[in-house]
């Protein structure tokens, strides 16, 4: 499964990061964020394009959302 590793950046390049996988349309695909905002961004993101996603709080500021399609 591929990985998107945005932590440590500042939205929107989260999202955008998460939006250009998406396109790639290699499904499903990981995305790691180390901040609440990105995370709810990434959600939003997701819940606006019809994506399936499973969103996760792994604790310690580590997230991690699955999209699947």
């Amino acid at each position: 499964m591929k990985t998107v590793d945005a932590r440590g950046l500042s939205c929107p390049e989260p999202v955008l990061l998460s939006k250009q996988a998406a396109q790639e349309g290699e499904f499903p695909f990981c995305v790691l964020v180390d901040d609440i905002t990105p995370f709810e961004n990434i959600q939003r993101f997701a819940a606006n394009n019809g994506y399936t996603i499973d969103a996760k709080d792994k604790g310690n500021n580590e997230y991690e959302i699955i999209f699947t399609k």
